[in-house]
């Protein structure tokens, strides 16, 4: 029988997330990854995020999860990076990760999301090294505050993004 440290599962492990997604630890800053252990078809429920806390503020590793409110996921799901042609989207209404809408996940795929899909105002912009090419890379990320309302119809964004830009608008912004 195993001692009570060795059963232990601390809150942040997700259960299901080591059959789902490998890391790939690099010393380069916020160079390391996920990538997919599983392949799955478009709009498929990817993970659900069960481990996460209330943020009491918004930084690099935080989810905006409403117009105010940021979420660390303390898991493995940290580690999905940005991308301008995502894999996966972060549903914050239903706590969900799932499989984009137009095209099927592959085993061996960078797991990625369209950070202002759910980020109104970065907490720490950057250039995007997404390598999405000329065209689709929309270069400087810092939220979808600061981005193009037509490229944003591009993407699946939270219903709190949605509002935002929705006062955006009507603010002058």
């Amino acid at each position: 029988m195993p001692s009570p440290e060795e059963s232990f599962i601390p809150l942040w492990v997700h259960p299901a997330l080591p059959k789902l997604l490998k890391l790939e630890k690099s010393a380069e800053a916020f160079g390391s990854r996920a990538v997919s252990l599983v392949s799955l078809p478009a709009g498929s429920l990817f993970a659900r995020i069960t481990t996460a806390i209330s943020a009491p503020k918004k930084a690099y590793t935080s989810v905006q999860v409403s117009e105010k409110e940021h979420i660390e996921l303390n898991s493995d799901l940290v580690y999905i990076n940005h991308s301008c042609e995502p894999s996966l989207v972060f549903d914050m209404e239903r706590y969900e990760v799932r499989v984009v809408e137009d095209r099927d996940l592959k085993a061996g795929e960078l797991l990625t999301f369209f950070y202002p899909s759910t980020e109104w105002d970065m907490a720490q912009p950057f250039e995007c090294t997404c390598g999405a090419g000329s065209g689709k890379c929309k270069g400087l990320i810092k939220g979808a505050k600061d981005m193009d309302r037509t490229v944003l119809k591009e993407y699946y964004l939270n219903s709190h993004i949605v509002k935002l830009l929705e006062k955006g608008y009507r603010n002058g912004a």
